[in-house]
């Protein structure tokens, strides 16, 4: 049987267990790096701020050995870590959204990322396509809209923990991830057919 990431935390903390450190990473570093991702659209930046919220991350935990206490939300606690530091970085260029794609960049996101047994090459071209139409619309939403259907969508945290992470009543959350779904459709409406995996935001 797999730990739970509970188990693993504990480990951690109480043994200095870096391989079940590192397991919690393994875990989670998809759905992390795809929140960051999502956020910054620059794939070396969210590889920076990856590496930034888990130096925070080991910094407090190291900190709290002995008085722990986000049994059972470690996911949740490390995500508001990551929007933090993302946050950070962003307010300092005075801006919510960092700079714009560069055309030699990789911009898949892991949540669009492949399997290896790969459609052939007409369908991974309008895969392909649609992500960037998908990725296009996104990036015209609110800033709180856009956090909320990353937070949802990458990350899968429940809207409980969306709205304690951002500080925010459920409703509110709730409200927010179902008006980026209404524009997303509203911006999808001049074309003949949309995106499968929008459906899958829901």
């Amino acid at each position: 049987m797999h730990p739970s990431d509970e188990q693993l935390v504990t480990a951690y903390l109480d043994q200095n267990d870096q391989r079940a450190f590192s397991l919690l990473v393994q875990r989670h570093q998809e759905r992390i790096f795809g929140y960051l991702l999502g956020m910054v659209h620059d794939r070396n930046l969210a590889n920076d701020l990856f590496q930034e919220t888990f130096l925070r991350v080991i910094k407090a935990m190291n900190n709290q050995r002995g008085s722990y206490t986000q049994q059972g939300r470690w996911l949740a606690w490390v995500m508001r870590i990551a929007r933090n530091a993302t946050l950070d970085h962003l307010r300092s260029r005075k801006k919510w959204q960092d700079v714009s794609d560069k055309e030699d960049q990789d911009q898949t996101s892991f949540w669009e990322r492949l399997p290896d047994d790969a459609p052939m090459p007409d369908e991974l071209l309008k895969h392909a396509e649609q992500q960037d139409w998908l990725d296009a619309c996104i990036d015209k939403l609110s800033p709180e809209q856009k956090e909320v259907l990353l937070l949802r969508h990458e990350s899968e945290l429940t809207f409980r923990e969306i709205a304690e992470l951002t500080d925010c009543s459920i409703n509110t959350a709730l409200g927010r991830m179902r008006y980026a779904l209404l524009n997303l459709r509203q911006m999808m409406g001049d074309k003949k057919k949309p995106p499968a995996n929008v459906s899958e935001l829901l």
